[in-house]
């Protein structure tokens, strides 16, 4: 039983790490670049629109429009409110180096100080570059309208400052716009600290005339940051929409959870509507979201094909989403920044459901949480792997002991099992005395007290642990672009040197060679390719998780050698030919036999 166990669990194991090897992710579907009436930049802004005259302090004044021959109605609308000319807005915080353009008012960099490429070295910029002039930057405002949506984007807003350098406390980034139309738009950021600068809070509101509007917040192709890296085990997500919420279902609200739509389910479905907490897109690492407090909205996602930013680089399959909130005005949080576990937990602790632990999240959440603490006292996320995983296995100690001692006591019977095997074998598997083979093998465990689920059991336990470490370090932003030492510079990454996984696979044998089996000769040998696999298949995943791995088969080895020398060399059990046994039945056996027989007589005859 444990050998169907362990050879159960190492193919459940062999068949993630081939699904996470193997399987990528469905085909885009053809590229819709046409949106519903929605304009979009490349149209033409509207004509006649040129710069006011400038008051002594820069501002721009209202100017009446020029008359012309044969004056067309549009070309008579002039800016009232704008900025004089093309600039950018600086916004340095602690961790954010943002650049806003007053062209459309909006951000055009968000790059990450803390996080860097792995592959040219410069800072991720959350912000995609080199986009088809038809698609918006993030905090467009699309309206019903297509012309005042043309408008809105190809406007110079004036902006109430030049930089914003954020502190200790919050600071606001205005835009303002308006024309002789009676066209307004006024866009504000308000940059918080609690959120360590990936934290906005964006508000909009528009008019034209005495009429308020209602646009819809447009965010273009998301999310910057993608890496390239996506080989084995060290497979990273792409960007895909994002919907935390109870959703509209065709029998009403569903119960509040996690929608992950991808480019296939975009396809099929791209409008979700309910009561959304937050929304927006990620990747692997990274996400830029709206937190909707769990307001009715409805959201639009769209796929994004484009093609690779050099000649032999990858393609992007980006996602863009346009968020329609209830109300006029539009006063709404924004986080775009890593999904690091406690800023996410400071900023909204239902944003920790945006990192994609799977279905262990219950078991790695407290697991992120002693990383983390541990981490505080040590300050190198290798060590503080180590030092977890050692912790760990003394906690599951107990249950590895039991597991050993039970399989111990299962090698030690083997010899009188397979002797019982050995009398039935003539025997089909459907003949009735067949059963007295169970009955005499069931005996035997009574006799010898072996329970052989007493060494499934520990084994299993322990499986839960073993796949929530591999999620945690897999998922953790934490652990990217951190080094451990020596070699070893990045653990989100594979050892470059493939140092870790040979000792990790030489661990793996010495280990199964030291375990008590019942295999046979030839499974013992299949049993010794398994190893090798893993040691193959551990030379492209992740530094962190080999290194978990690496550190758990060495504990694993100390606790066998402290196991055998706590219950002692296995005891060996002469077996006697059939024959023999029949002569010469055991003395318990003639006891019991003689004491069913009855009287004294009998008792002294026997003796």
């Amino acid at each position: 039983m444990e050998r169907r166990v362990l050879l159960a669990f190492l193919l459940s194991l062999l068949v993630l790490l081939v699904y996470q090897s193997l399987v990528v992710p469905p085909a885009a579907p053809p590229a819709d670049t046409a949106r519903t009436g929605v304009a979009t930049p490349t149209e033409s802004a509207p004509a006649g629109v040129a710069d006011p005259p400038l008051s002594r302090d820069g501002a721009a004044v209202a100017t009446a429009p020029a008359a012309t021959p044969e004056a067309n109605p549009q070309n008579e609308i002039a800016p009232l409110v704008a900025d004089t000319e093309p600039r950018d807005i600086v916004v340095e915080s602690e961790n954010v180096h943002a650049v806003f353009r007053n062209r459309g008012a909006s951000p055009v960099h968000w790059e990450l100080k803390g996080d860097l490429d792995q592959e040219t070295g410069r800072r991720i910029d959350l912000v995609p570059q080199e986009l088809p002039p038809d698609e918006l930057p993030p905090f467009s405002l699309v309206f019903e309208d297509p012309e005042l949506t043309v408008r809105a984007a190809q406007a110079l807003y004036r902006p109430n400052t030049t930089v914003v350098s954020l502190a200790d406390r919050s600071e606001t980034l205005g835009f303002e716009f308006s024309d002789s139309s009676g066209f307004r738009v006024n866009k504000e950021y308000e940059f918080e600290p609690a959120g360590r600068g990936y934290l906005v809070r964006f508000r909009a509101s528009a008019f034209l005339g005495d009429m308020r509007l209602s646009p819809v917040i447009e965010w273009g192709p998301a999310l910057g940051g993608v890496e390239s890296s996506s080989t084995g085990m060290a497979y990273r997500e792409g960007p895909r929409g994002l919907i935390f919420g109870r959703l509209l279902g065709a029998e009403g609200l569903e119960e509040e959870g996690i929608t992950r739509p991808t480019s296939s389910d975009v396809a099929a479905r791209p409008s979700y509507r309910g009561q959304i907490g937050f929304v927006g897109v990620d990747n692997h690492y990274f996400v830029a979201v709206a937190l909707a407090g769990r307001q009715e909205a409805e959201v639009t996602f769209r796929h994004v094909p484009l093609p690779p930013l050099t000649p032999d680089g990858p393609s992007r399959e980006l996602m863009a989403f346009g968020l329609q909130l209830p109300g006029d005005g539009i006063d709404l949080p924004f986080f775009i920044g890593p999904k690091e576990f406690e800023t996410l937990e400071l900023v909204d602790p239902a944003l920790i459901r945006s990192i994609d632990f799977g279905w262990l999240s219950w078991l790695v959440v407290p697991l992120h949480r002693s990383l983390t603490w541990i981490h505080e006292y040590v300050a190198n996320w290798g060590w503080a792997i180590i030092i977890l995983t050692v912790l760990v296995n003394i906690i599951i100690f107990p249950l590895r002991h039991k597991s050993v001692v039970s399989m111990r006591k299962m090698q030690e019977v083997q010899p009188e099992m397979k002797a019982i095997q050995e009398r039935y074998a003539h025997l089909k598997t459907t003949d009735p005395e067949k059963q007295k083979m169970n009955q005499e093998i069931m005996a035997l465990y009574r006799d010898r007290g072996v329970n052989p689920a007493s060494g499934c059991l520990p084994m299993l336990l322990t499986f839960p642990i073993l796949f929530a470490f591999f999620s945690l370090l897999r998922s953790a932003v934490e652990i990217r672009g951190e080094p451990w030492v020596g070699w070893i510079t990045d653990l989100s990454l594979e050892d470059p040197l493939y140092i870790t996984p040979i000792i990790m696979g030489a661990s793996m044998v010495l280990q199964q060679k030291m375990t008590p089996t019942q295999a046979d000769p030839m499974q013992q040998k299949i049993m010794m390719l398994m190893p090798v696999v893993f040691t193959f298949m551990f030379v492209w995943a992740p530094s962190g998780l080999v290194l978990y791995w690496l550190t758990s088969n060495v504990i694993g080895i100390l606790q066998t050698v402290v196991t055998n020398r706590v219950i002692g060399p296995p005891k060996t059990r002469t077996v006697r030919p059939p024959a023999e046994r029949r002569v010469n039945p055991p003395a318990e056996r003639r006891v019991k036999k003689s004491g069913r027989a009855g009287g004294p007589g009998r008792k002294a005859k026997a003796q």
